[in-house]
């Protein structure tokens, strides 16, 4: 097993920033039980939007790893000098769903009844930059849809507050990712975006130049490339990133 060759010989515990995508919250949680009791380092998460997340640590916050949901937000702060570009891998991706509550929600069989008067508030990730929402607009973009439904978007901080919505009956339907919606019994997939139809979606992660930790930070990086962290992945319903642009 890979965690076992990587803490063999005892090192010093270390407490490690985590900044990571809201999607990956569930997923990230289950690791780090494993983590931390093998290797011995405690993992402190800031689980939020992306676009957020990287702003934070441009200002300045600590922090030792950052995981993306968009290249975007990776390659923003590459630019600025502050990744260890050795690091950098793309691990993941993922898809979209079209949701609705679980409970009496509204009758969505197909993306373009969205459009329907039915359907007045529509729940997205804040669509300039948190991922989840680019994604989906750049998706009904490309359906035709974007211009119809646009006047009944509610945008949200990231997607987690998207599925919220929908589980409050703030928003009538909502874009999440896939794996959100797989977390939640108070919504139900209406319908499904292959990755095929979505957008290429993608989630990099790296260490980070200023981490205290760069050692330790390497370790989690390589470790969250493990078989046994990739089951942990699969089993929330990430995919594995996609190797060829499509």
């Amino acid at each position: 097993m890979l965690i076992a060759a990587l803490f063999a010989v005892s090192l010093r515990a270390a407490d490690l920033n985590i900044f990571a995508a809201a999607s990956l919250s569930d997923a990230l949680k289950e690791i780090a039980r494993t983590y931390e009791s093998a290797s011995g380092d405690k993992l402190h998460f800031n689980l939020g939007a992306s676009s957020l997340l990287a702003l934070q640590i441009k200002q300045g916050a600590p922090a030792d790893v950052f995981f993306s949901a968009d290249e975007a937000k990776m390659d923003d702060l590459a630019r600025a000098g502050l990744i260890v570009i050795d690091t950098r891998r793309s691990l993941l991706s993922n898809t979209l769903a079209i949701v609705v509550s679980a409970d009496a929600g509204a009758i969505i069989t197909a993306p373009s009844d969205l459009a329907n008067p039915a359907i007045r508030r529509i729940a997205l990730g804040e669509t300039q930059t948190v991922p989840a929402g680019i994604y989906a607009k750049e998706y009904l973009q490309k359906t035709g849809l974007w211009e119809t439904i646009a006047g009944k978007v509610i945008p949200t901080a990231n997607v987690r507050a998207c599925l919220a919505a929908v589980e409050s009956g703030d928003a009538d339907a909502g874009i999440v990712y896939r794996t959100d919606a797989l977390i939640s019994k108070k919504v139900k997939v209406a319908c499904e975006v292959s990755a095929a139809e979505g957008p290429r979606i993608s989630y990099p992660l790296a260490v980070l130049k200023a981490s205290e930790h760069p050692d330790a930070a390497r370790k989690f990086v390589t470790y969250l490339t493990s078989p046994e962290a990739r089951s942990v992945f699969t089993k929330y319903g990430f995919l594995p990133a996609r190797r060829s642009i499509e």
